[in-house]
């Protein structure tokens, strides 16, 4: 079955017991037990949800893991997914990282003496310099949020696997459709169901799935006990907005490339971060490792533009955080996702002031062209530049 078939009939396909094509919401905090010990399968939605196992399986299935796990939002999977490690251990994470992921290591596991250490994980001899005996762990987010750095999954895996580490790659940016790193040799796949798996902008979902039954039954006993799964009612809008992703994610990608153009050439624009451009450092990584470069285009603005007039003048385009959705967003990553980051090192991250992140949406291309060439004629009162 061919993924564009798999994200509308994969997982488990409409319901056996009525016909009915799409699969049910079942609102249940229980089920009736046919005997002493004895059940159909459920017994308290905590521990499994039948819609919820719909979209679990349905994830797995695209992401060729052996298992999926659904919860309440982005943070809440990638929280589990660091409850498998204990007091001491050490996790390397990506040097440019979403800011809850490093708030959360920062500011609740650190607690725990879970510590974390940031690096290159494109570079493996920086990071072989880090190993030691703590170190249990690599969270890579490729293409990276916000300035889109790429990262070898083939190469970092292996060598992961070398020196006995997992590795943890975040896939939101790409989803399964243009990316499967799990094929790639990762263990461990998150997902913000949120943003494109989602599409919307009308749910919160975070996923995970994973390569072995081993971690599966870790990551289930962890789920069941702790208890931040995902509803049934998000769970089915979750499993309608996967149905899809292919042809919302072939759309995203058109508009990317007519955006990336027009950027390029305005002159209010000092530098454009898009794997797919041929000048940025990761594109044959990138081209060789996924299908696509994706719908996120950063891009730093001339200090000629008042950014707090840029950020009111779109008319089309959504000043808001989160991406992924069908509309247009944009998100000034310094105060919003990663604000969280403190100063001097969002400074060495490389995210600025004058740094702005844009997640295409599926609108007419030329629209969105002239609501951002408006914002800038808004923002900086010089007009005609002929883009």
């Amino acid at each position: 079955m061919r993924f564009e078939t798999k994200v509308i009939h994969g997982g488990i396909d409409g319901d056996v017991t009525t016909g009915a094509v799409s699969v049910p919401i079942y609102q249940t905090s229980t089920y009736k037990f046919i005997g002493l010990e004895e059940n159909k399968g459920y017994d308290y939605s905590r521990a499994g949800n039948p819609t919820r196992s719909a979209v679990e399986k349905l994830i797995a299935e695209m992401e060729g893991g052996s298992a999926g796990f659904a919860f309440a939002s982005g943070m809440a999977a990638i929280t589990a997914v660091l409850m498998l490690f204990k007091s001491g251990d050490k996790i390397l994470i990506s040097d440019n990282i979403y800011g809850g992921t490093y708030r959360v290591l920062d500011q609740i596991f650190n607690h725990f003496e879970i510590h974390y250490e940031m690096v290159d994980t494109n570079n493996l001899k920086e990071i072989e310099i880090l190993l030691g005996p703590t170190v249990k762990a690599i969270i890579v987010e490729t293409p990276t949020n916000p300035l889109l750095g790429i990262t070898d999954i083939e190469k970092l895996t292996q060598f992961a696997k070398e020196n006995n580490l997992l590795t943890i790659i975040d896939n939101t940016f790409m989803t399964p459709y243009l990316q499967r790193p799990l094929e790639m040799g990762a263990d461990i796949v998150l997902h913000s169901g949120t943003k494109y798996l989602g599409g919307h902008s009308d749910l919160l979902a975070g996923l995970v799935v994973v390569k072995e039954q081993k971690l599966a039954d870790q990551l289930y006993l962890i789920q069941k006990s702790t208890g931040g799964i995902l509803s049934p009612n998000d769970s089915w809008l979750l499993i309608r907005g996967i149905k899809t992703l292919a042809v919302r994610m072939d759309r995203h990608q058109v508009n990317s490339a007519g955006l990336v153009e027009f950027l390029q050439a305005h002159p209010l624009v000092e530098h454009v971060y898009y794997p797919g451009l041929l000048s940025h450092s990761g594109h044959d990584i990138q081209k060789r490792q996924a299908r696509g470069f994706g719908a996120i285009i950063s891009f730093v603005i001339n200090e000629k533009v008042d950014i707090k007039k840029f950020v009111k003048a779109f008319d089309i385009i959504t000043f808001g955080e989160s991406l992924g959705g069908v509309e247009s967003l944009l998100t000034h990553p310094e105060t919003m996702t990663h604000g969280a980051i403190p100063y001097e090192l969002r400074k060495k991250m490389g995210i600025s002031r004058n740094l702005f992140r844009l997640s295409v949406g599926i609108e007419n291309v030329d629209d969105l062209i002239l609501d951002i060439k408006n914002a800038f004629e808004a923002a900086s009162g010089q007009h005609n530049y002929g883009v």
